[in-house]
């Protein structure tokens, strides 16, 4: 039975529908690099990404590079390692995928040009060609003095 005859007949009301079930590939972001811009993909990042029309969005709050017990390692690629390993998990208990992520914003203790190669190996990793749309903020700390990695996201949801 389709989905507006099932409308048309709970509890006796009319109801007109024309919302079509969406499938999955209708709610994947959209990936935008303008051929006007430069190609941000090599460095693990796309320029800007559309969620779909009617997608329910989730919010990650920032993943540390603690590992389950709490502990933090003092080296800045093993905490971002952990940190997305953290945000893979986070994504898993809502039920979604890398390839659901539609913006990262990552925050860098004492940014400078030598942690790019380590950040754009692990973003690349865990999100291959998905690549969402992220900005990096330098800061001077987070939360927790040890941190040197954060990683938060916006996800779209069916």
């Amino acid at each position: 039975m389709s989905r507006a005859i099932k409308h048309l007949l709970i509890g006796g009301l009319i109801i007109m529908t024309t919302a079509a079930t969406a499938n999955e590939s209708d709610l994947k972001p959209t990936i935008v690099n303008p051929q006007t811009l430069y190609d941000p993909s090599p460095n693990g990042y796309s320029t800007a990404v559309i969620t779909p029309r009617g997608a329910r969005l989730a919010y990650i709050s920032g993943q540390g590079g603690q590992d389950s017990m709490g502990a933090l390692s003092p080296d800045f690629a093993v905490q971002v390692k952990q940190a997305y390993a953290n945000l893979r998990s986070a994504l898993e208990g809502i039920g979604a995928r890398p390839d659901h992520v539609a913006k990262l914003t990552i925050f860098v203790v004492d940014h400078h040009m030598s942690k790019l190669e380590v950040l754009t190996k692990n973003v690349k990793a865990m999100f291959g060609e998905a690549l969402p749309a992220q900005t990096l903020v330098p800061v001077p700390k987070l939360a927790i003095d040890p941190m040197l990695f954060e990683v938060e996201a916006v996800v779209v949801l069916d």
